[in-house]
């Protein structure tokens, strides 16, 4: 998963992901359609236009007020990422995902390089770690072509782990989205964390389930395809260059010292302490709260510090230099930074004239009796239907809705959790598929589709539970 597209994790910098997250024919079009729309809307309106070019400059330096927001948060989460990268944690989730990858791809040999970079995928889209997700993904479409006794038709195993991919479970924060709500000066930059594992759950299980069903359809059979392409070699299926630390083996330029019974001991006596005041505050909150409101409130206030613990106690206990692996991190972090500015200049700018325009409340007024009838505030429609073409469109019409509506009203709730409930299919699908030499995907988009879907419905489920 990108951190600017999907849900909080790092974005690949390679010359794919990038002329994929400029969003390519389909967010040209919609780019170009809200920008002249606008105008034209405008133009019929009395006093409009006024409006109209005021917004333009204001969507500008709206995004670059909301970067500068952004760098702070990311720098310092990223680094916390890399303390527990260095520690062991994507390798550990490696480990314990393996056993299931086996189960779900059985016609892929447990010792085939395809199955370690499937498992090594999966463990860094966990963590959100999408440029570390991303070589390892393309090295597994490249290693299952060679097992594709059909050249040009996606095999089944190909077909699951596209729809696994572009629907990931992420058990990290969504640290970009959070870092918005931060930026928007949010009363609980944190609260969408839940919802946002709750959506992307329901995503996978979606996408997984649509995946067995839909493959049983003679329609989506593996069919020869003449004149098939041959897959790249394998010199293209890796990252960019500035990639390497995370994509290496352990990935970690950081030292390790080996274990320690001190530090052994300074962190069980840690962990006692801090469970022993959770079961304090769990005792004081449930007379007043009940069960399930106790429950709302250690999620929402508790999981920050718990989290931030959690990474730094994984990097110390394998004896990683902490402060050294966060200023790694920190630095990736302040990279992404820059390199979103020109999408969210491009996509704010659009957005506030459409709004300003007045078109886009002429759109909300048709659709919310009828989004509203199911809990869905007319207003996150964008989010919903730019989410799987664009992360960086996406992320711009996010940072937009919730600058508008404020970050911590239902509709930036909803948002912010939709930002991180799936992937950008297409883009996945354009670039894992072409890694493979593949022209027919059979059921991989429509099961990624049906994703998408599964990730809206639990992202709405869930911002009705934890805020409605």
């Amino acid at each position: 998963m990108t951190w600017v597209s999907l849900s909080g994790s790092l974005p690949t910098s390679n010359r794919a992901q990038e002329t994929a997250d400029r969003g390519g024919p389909v967010l040209n079009w919609i780019w170009l359609g809200l920008m002249l729309v606008s105008i034209a809307y405008a133009s019929l309106i009395p006093g409009r236009m006024e409006e109209v070019a005021g917004a333009i400059l204001d969507g500008a330096s709206a995004a670059i007020r909301l970067v500068i927001g952004l760098v702070g948060a990311m720098v310092l989460f990223l680094g916390l990422t890399r303390v527990a990268f260095d520690g062991g944690l994507r390798d550990w989730l490696g480990r314990a995902i393996a056993p299931v990858a086996r189960r779900l791809f059985p016609e892929v040999p447990s010792d085939h390089p395809a199955m370690g970079a499937m498992v090594m995928n999966m463990s860094s889209n966990m963590m959100g770690l999408g440029n570390a997700a991303t070589p390892f993904g393309l090295k597994a479409m490249g290693e299952l072509a060679g097992l594709n006794r059909v050249p040009g038709s996606a095999t089944n195993a190909m077909v699951l782990f596209l729809a696994i991919n572009t629907s990931a479970i992420t058990i990290f924060p969504p640290f970009g989205t959070i870092a918005v709500r931060q930026a928007a000066e949010s009363a609980d930059p944190w609260a969408i964390w839940a919802p946002t594992l709750i959506a992307t759950t329901c995503s996978t299980v979606a996408a997984v389930t649509a995946y067995f069903v839909l493959g049983r359809l003679p329609m989506f059979r593996q069919r020869p395809i003449a004149d098939a392409p041959p897959p790249p070699s394998e010199n293209d299926w890796g990252g960019a260059d500035d990639e390497s630390d995370w994509t290496e083996g352990g990935g970690s330029t950081a030292t390790r010292s080996g274990p320690s019974p001190l530090r052994t001991i300074l962190i069980v006596a840690f962990v006692g302490t801090v469970l022993f005041g959770l079961v304090m505050e769990a005792m004081r909150l449930a007379p007043e709260l009940g069960g399930l409101g106790t429950f709302k409130i250690l999620v929402r206030h508790w999981l920050l510090p718990l989290l931030i613990s959690g990474l730094l106690l994984i990097g110390v206990g394998s004896g990683v230099r902490a402060y050294d692996s966060m200023i790694a991190g920190g630095r990736e972090g302040l990279q992404v930074a820059v390199r979103i500015v020109p999408y969210l200049v491009a996509i704010l700018a659009a957005i506030t004239m459409f709004r300003a325009s007045g078109a886009l409340g002429v759109i909300i007024g048709a659709l919310d009796p009828y989004t509203s009838s199911i809990g869905v505030p007319a207003e996150v429609l964008p989010m919903a239907l730019l989410r799987p073409l664009s992360g960086s469109g996406a992320f711009g019409v996010m940072s937009e809705i919730i600058t508008t509506h404020g970050p911590d009203s239902f509709i930036g709730y909803l948002t912010c959790t939709l930002m991180g409930s799936t992937e950008t299919t297409f883009y996945v699908l354009a670039l894992y598929l072409g890694a493979a030499g593949v022209v027919d995907g059979r059921h991989a988009l429509a099961a990624c589709l049906i994703g998408d879907l599964g990730g809206f419905v639990g992202a709405v489920a869930a911002c009705h539970f934890f805020f409605g």
